[in-house]
This record gives C-alpha cells, structure tokens and sequence, in this order.
C-alpha cells in the first residue's frame, strides 16, 4: 500500500505525505484534493491543544471507562457486543423499469458503516459471513475507519482483509468517518472509489451504471451533476452516498435506485424500530428502512420514482 507509513503519534513522514498528497492531485484534481484535505486539516487542528495532543471528547479515556462501567453494570455491554457481532442478511427486492434484460436477477452486495478496527469480533465475523455468499457486485457506501480523526493505517488493514473475500471488484465511496487518504491505499488493495465519479457494468451489450459521491454529510464535497457526467438519460443507474441526506437532489438526478448508510438503521431506536435520531437531516423514514422517493425521471411534478435503501 502506498498509504503513508505512520508514527506512533499519528503522523507520517514528510516524503511520504508529498507522495500521497501528489498522487491524490492526480487522482481526484488539485481544486478537490486541497478542498478535501483542508478541511480534513482544520477539523483536526480544532481536537488538537497547543502541545499537539488531542483535546476532543472522544480521547477523554477517563470517560470511555465511566461509559463502559454503566452500561457493565446494566448488562448492556454485553448485550451490545453480541448485537454488533450477530449479523443479519437482508434481502430487498427492486423493479426497476429501464433495466436491461441482461441484468434481470442481478444481486447487488451492499456494506456500510463497517468501522473495521472497532471491534475484531465483529469484523473476522463479518469475513467470515461475506466469504460464503454470491452475488454479482459488491458496492460499500463509506465510514470504514473507527474515528473521524487519526490515524488511517487500523481502517486499511482492516479493508483489505475484508478485500480477500470480496468477490471481482467491489466499487467504494467514503463516509464522513473516511480520510481522502485512504483513498490510495484502498485502491492499491483493488477497491474502485468512486469520488463523484460513475462506473460502467456490460453485460452482452447492455450496461448499468453505478455513480458514487464524496461525503456529502461533513465535508460536503457531493457532486451528483459530475458524477452523472456521461451517464444517457434511458439509462439504468445506481447512485452510492454514504448518507441519505441528498435524498432530495437524488430523487430529481434520474437515478433508479439509492443506495446508502450512515445512520446505522437509527442511532437510538424506540421498541419497534423507531429512530429517535439519524444524525442525519433527513426523514426518519429514510434512515431506517427502504422507501421511495417522489421524484421522476424527465418529469418536474411529484411522482413514484426511484428508490432508497440504508443499510445498518
């Protein structure tokens, strides 16, 4: 991996940050490389105390104990480990209209929100899990890394353990939780990202087109115009956000699904289901389960269009 080699503190070494950053002007252009990585900068430059050391709730480790010793005496730290490890598979059907004949049955495998290095149970569970199914193409909708901040080198050694049991070529976009850093190194590992961006699938002459957008959550640096950039209008197509919260500008673009995650199927839920918060502006609805959005293709006045699935 050409990601940059990183010190105990964080940080990598200068030759190998002018290296990233060049490839990543490359890769995604200058403009959106330095917009992507500035933010990501003064974000962290905002956790930081003047000695460099991280100031943010998140590394109050006194805290993590406290939180940890509640919910041990409650009994729901167990119970929450076991939830995060106890996989389930769920199967939603769609109908889409202007899809090829070639494609009719075609599975899509869809992972979100995996925050690889949070919990090695739940990701040698997951492997293992993924390793035994079949499907055709494998998409993952972004926030692989445990934090927001820090270090990168946990999340890609993580993904590319998972990688060894991904099927062909899985297609990748990142999650408010995801350094454009990554990106490199996720793609020397075989992952295709898709930076706001789409990609063509042929199948015995016909196509369907799959388009990815950078966060649109916390850096919002989503580009759903460039991403369709060459897509027909008769076209099938599937667009990847890591969060629904375009669901609006979605449901107007001419996709005919839309894939993504982020709110875990509901931060905290009521009995039932029911979210009481997504962190995410965006219907309770949407957040939870596969629903449609009232957009159609060609057409300025509401209808039944294309649909959404999030996935915990």
């Amino acid at each position: 991996m050409t990601a940059r080699i990183e010190t105990p503190d964080g940080t990598g070494s200068a030759a190998e940050d002018e290296r990233l950053d060049y490839r990543l002007s490359l890769r995604l252009g200058s403009e959106h490389a330095r917009q992507r990585l500035g933010i990501e900068q003064a974000f962290e430059a905002r956790l930081r105390d003047r000695e460099g050391h991280f100031c943010h709730v998140e590394n109050w480790y006194s805290l993590h104990g406290l939180v940890r010793f509640c919910l041990s005496v409650t009994g729901l730290w167990g119970r929450g480990q076991r939830n995060a490890r106890a996989l389930t598979l769920q199967t939603h059907r769609f109908t889409l209209p202007h899809l090829p004949a070639s494609f009719e049955g075609f599975r899509i495998l869809h992972l979100t929100d995996l925050h690889v290095e949070m919990d090695e149970a739940a990701l040698e569970t997951l492997i293992q899990t993924v390793a035994e199914l079949d499907y055709d193409l494998c998409v993952l909708t972004g926030d692989y890394r445990k934090l927001t901040w820090g270090p990168i080198h946990g999340a890609l050694a993580g993904m590319e353990r998972l990688r060894a049991v991904l099927k062909d070529e899985p297609l990748a976009i990142l999650g408010n939780h995801d350094s454009i850093r990554m990106v490199p190194g996720l793609e020397d590992q075989g992952y295709r990202v898709l930076l706001n961006e789409h990609h063509r699938i042929d199948r015995n002459g016909d196509s369907l087109y799959i388009a990815g957008v950078d966060d649109p959550h916390f850096y919002k640096v989503d580009n759903l115009e460039q991403a369709a950039d060459g897509i027909p209008a008769s076209a099938a197509s599937i667009l990847l956000s890591h969060t629904p919260e375009i669901w609006r500008e979605a449901a107007h673009a001419g996709y005919d699904i839309y894939l993504c995650g982020h709110t875990h199927g509901g931060q905290i839920c009521l009995p039932g289901g029911f979210p009481l918060t997504l962190d995410a502006d965006c219907p309770a609805t949407s957040g939870k389960a596969p629903g449609a959005m009232r957009a159609c293709r060609g057409t300025p006045r509401p209808a039944p269009g294309p649909p959404w699935s999030t996935c915990a």
